[in-house]
């Protein structure tokens, strides 16, 4: 009883320095965002032309989108690392920390990769002039594909089979667990994998409110973690999804409208 009762508290102890590293660095992303991710939003409402990035400019909208990932997706990926923690102590003396921190860096090159294409799309549309100075989409028709798209996607195959290795860290490690740094470092980028594959039309919606709209960046945070937390979510999947559908139509239906009444 006192080994069980000694391990018990290990694993407590080691779970406990897990949790603060991982709220420490969801706190540290969202003051990041809430201060401005270094970019001057002063300027943000005035009309401008198009212009050619600066490789800074270019770091720096990289830097906002890695961050926004890691204060949206790590909080509900918390669970799963904290579950590795407690199944790594189980098997080895050595402490699990600095394996669930190697997991954790797994997890996030694979969101770093995201960001990287998301800055890719919104440097193609910001030379468009499909983005106001907010980064929100100034064209109808580009808002409503990417609303519909995103609530199609919520209904396909492929987001139902992501999101059930999001939602059972159970069966993710039972499938995928592999020994050692390098085992947590592969099992990181597969979960990450994942969860790209789970969100990634979700987080195309910043581009219809605002990317650092973070009211909008709050509230599709919120949504990810009710749908990944949440045991037997499906339906609030395709609540979703037909909800996007719908809003996606209406403005689509709006932009046909404006268009015509301009042609008139």
């Amino acid at each position: 009883m006192m080994r069980t009762s000694a391990l018990e508290q290990t694993l407590r102890h080691d779970r406990l320095i897990v949790a603060i590293g991982i709220a420490t660095v969801v706190a540290f992303s969202w003051g990041y965002l809430l201060a401005g991710a270094g970019i001057d939003m002063s300027m943000a409402d005035m009309p401008m032309d198009p212009e050619p990035w600066s490789p800074a400019q270019a770091l720096l909208m990289f830097a906002m989108w890695w961050v926004m990932m890691i204060a949206m997706m790590v909080p509900s990926a918390a669970p799963m690392i904290l579950l590795f923690a407690a199944i790594k102590r189980k098997q080895t003396a050595d402490s699990p920390i600095l394996a669930s921190w190697v997991f954790l860096a797994g997890y996030l090159v694979i969101w770093a990769g995201f960001s990287l294409v998301a800055v890719s799309v919104q440097w193609a549309l910001e030379q468009s002039g499909l983005l106001s100075g907010m980064m929100a989409s100034t064209s109808n028709l580009l808002a409503g594909i990417i609303l519909l798209a995103a609530g199609l996607y919520q209904l396909t195959p492929i987001k139902r089979a992501c999101l059930r290795y999001c939602q059972s860290p159970v069966l993710f490690l039972s499938q995928y667990w592999q020994p050692d740094a390098m085992g947590a470092l592969r099992m990181g980028f597969r979960h990450g994998a994942y969860c790209v594959g789970c969100c990634w039309f979700l987080m195309a919606l910043l581009f219809v409110a605002g990317v650092m709209n973070l009211a909008w960046v709050a509230a599709v945070a919120i949504y990810v973690a009710f749908e990944k937390l949440l045991a037997r979510s499906l339906w609030l999947s395709r609540a979703a999804g037909v909800g996007l559908i719908v809003s996606g139509g209406l403005v689509l239906a709006r932009g046909l409208i404006a268009t015509a009444s301009a042609s008139l």
